[in-house]
């Protein structure tokens, strides 16, 4: 959900300057008559949520409304505790409910919970049920900087007041320990489930590095890395979340149709960098996702551009523009251009994202931008009932060739 413009001619600003003009005009006695339910509901209806294009009565955002004499309070179920404007509507909600002649307007902003339309039935074994979005985060080559952007990403979501959780796909070279800074291993209980790992930001992350020493290599056929996956997928004890990221691996092979066979991924986010080598990958990223029927939410373009850490000047190593072409070409928007800054470039190595360590970071504020669109465009997904992946069940024989 998009800020709300600040243009003095907007439809709530309007009302609430209404009401206030009567209230001035009007006896207490008028006014207070004018607490009922259904003129509570009827003045609501001017908060419009621009992204949905309704207003929040119309999308059942007001619930359990309650008046005892002229004081009222009521629930807004909002479709993400993340929500970027979820403090402008309470403040249009209480200023437009005091304009009818309450004394004392409590709002209670909560959010609702699990995903709407149809998705693939769950193993009995599954944890998956108590997730409201998965979000693939993908590049199709490696050396992008994608988890770098997903680590990031889980942290922006995490600190707009969101549950977050993330999924390291990457069997042969996973990264989220070095990332957070995770030291310790995930519980497993004697029916073969896992309890991920709390990091910082109430991060909960599962990812093969807890399974596996540091210095040795995963060295695993396919079958075995998609078997390991599925135990992710449906042997781990997430809980309630309001945002899995899934980590994808690099490329498009057994790994990634198994995640989008078998996970209900409400949509995807395709990393890439300037250069047309990274480029020529991310096209079959998108491609990918496209054939088995997940929208894609944005693309990131990494390494946008380098930061002169002595003169500010921006520098561009990788060519320019890629991004645009690319997001222009499929259709997409380009949901955030991220730089190369030298001190931000060190928190990966030293285990705190970007966005925690660094927040007033250019880097930081793209990636604030690039959570804030993510968590817009979903909403918008789960109104609309898209966005929701369907029961598929590719076999390679069955996906769509790529023209060459």
């Amino acid at each position: 959900m998009a800020p709300l413009h600040d243009a003095p001619s907007s439809n709530a600003e309007i009302f609430i300057t209404f009401c206030h003009s009567r209230l001035e005009r009007e006896s207490p006695l008028t006014t207070n008559m004018q607490l009922s339910e259904q003129n509570i509901l009827n003045a609501l209806k001017a908060v419009q949520d621009p992204d949905l294009h309704k207003n929040i009565v119309e999308l059942n955002f007001v619930q359990n409304l309650k008046i005892e004499g002229t004081k009222v309070s009521f629930d807004l179920v909002l479709t993400t505790p993340a929500c970027p404007i979820r403090d402008r509507f309470k403040d249009q909600c209480i200023a437009i409910v005091k304009g009818l002649g309450a004394s004392e307007v409590e709002v209670t902003l909560t959010s609702t919970e699990g995903r709407v339309g149809d998705t693939p039935e769950q193993p009995k074994v599954s944890f998956l049920g108590e997730v409201s979005h998965i979000v693939g985060v993908a590049s199709g080559k490696g050396g992008v900087g994608k988890s770098t952007v997903t680590a990031n990403l889980a942290m922006a979501l995490s600190l707009s007041g969101a549950r977050v959780g993330i999924l390291d796909a990457d069997i042969y070279g996973p990264s989220m320990g070095l990332m957070f800074g995770i030291d310790k291993d995930p519980q497993v209980f004697e029916d073969n489930t896992i309890a991920p790992v709390e990091a910082k930001g109430g991060i909960s992350i599962v990812s093969m590095c807890m399974f596996a020493g540091s210095e040795k290599a995963t060295i695993w056929r396919g079958p075995m890395a998609s078997q390991m996956i599925q135990h992710f997928l449906n042997r781990v004890r997430w809980g309630k979340l309001d945002y899995l990221l899934v980590d994808f691996p690099p490329g498009t092979g057994d790994i990634q149709l198994t995640l989008t066979q078998n996970c209900p991924m409400a949509g995807a986010v395709v990393v890439t960098t300037p250069q047309e080598v990274a480029l020529a990958d991310c096209r079959k990223g998108l491609a990918m996702f496209d054939s088995v029927g997940v929208p894609v939410v944005g693309v990131v373009e990494n390494m946008s551009y380098f930061i002169c850490d002595q003169c500010g000047k921006h520098h561009n190593i990788f060519r320019e523009g890629g991004g645009e072409r690319i997001a222009k070409n499929w259709g997409v928007p380009l949901i955030a251009k991220v730089p190369l800054e030298p001190a931000v470039a060190d928190c990966g190595d030293e285990g705190v994202p970007a966005v925690l360590r660094y927040p007033n970071s250019e880097s930081a504020k793209a990636f604030l931008q690039a959570a804030e669109t993510v968590v817009r465009t979903l909403s918008v997904f789960k109104s609309e009932g898209d966005g929701v992946l369907k029961n598929f069940n590719y076999t390679f024989a069955e996906l769509p060739e790529e023209d060459v």
